[in-house]
């Protein structure tokens, strides 16, 4: 049996094989300073095909798309010949474009205000609402938490007056 430099992924002893070229999603062809074509059976279905690919680029079977002259290989249970791809054909590798809208301005919470929220100042901890310049204010957005900030502002104020106390001598 002899060996051959092209790649192939099943014994080619009585099918009817041929070679095709695949590109990554990159552009550049698989092995790319030889150039080296998978050969295949010409019954391969597309399924096996975008399966070994996505194996063998470490890519998801199911976001792999396959191109052959433009037009996008769709059904999986197509074979190569079934689909008319010639020998020594070109076929591309695609992945779908993620994404879609920018992400949505955070917008205020107060009531029926529209306006954008203010980043890092317009935050509230205590009610976790991201509110604008005219109701980022505990007071002028009603927060629950109202009475708890202020609580505690005076136990700090009330500890820093207290560390700061001076002590008169008496009857010197």
């Amino acid at each position: 049996m002899r060996r051959s430099n092209s790649i192939s992924s099943v014994d080619s002893f009585e099918e009817d094989t041929m070679q095709i070229f695949i590109k990554d999603v990159s552009g550049t062809t698989i092995n790319k300073p030889t150039a080296v074509p998978l050969t295949i059976p010409s019954s391969t279905s597309l399924s096996t095909l975008s399966a070994l690919l996505a194996l063998r680029h470490n890519l998801p079977a199911s976001d792999l798309r396959l191109v052959h002259a433009g037009t996008h290989l769709t059904s999986p249970t197509s074979t190569l010949s079934s689909l008319q791809i010639p020998q020594n054909a070109t076929l591309h590798m695609a992945l779908p474009i993620r994404g879609g809208m920018p992400p949505k301005k955070i917008r205020c919470n107060f009531k029926d205000c529209r306006d954008a929220a203010q980043r890092i100042v317009g935050d509230c901890s205590f009610c976790s609402g991201h509110f604008c310049g005219k109701h980022r204010l505990l007071e002028d957005h009603k927060c629950e938490g109202l009475e708890d900030c202020k609580k505690a502002s005076h136990e700090r104020n009330a500890e820093k007056l207290n560390s700061e106390r001076t002590v008169a001598i008496k009857g010197v």
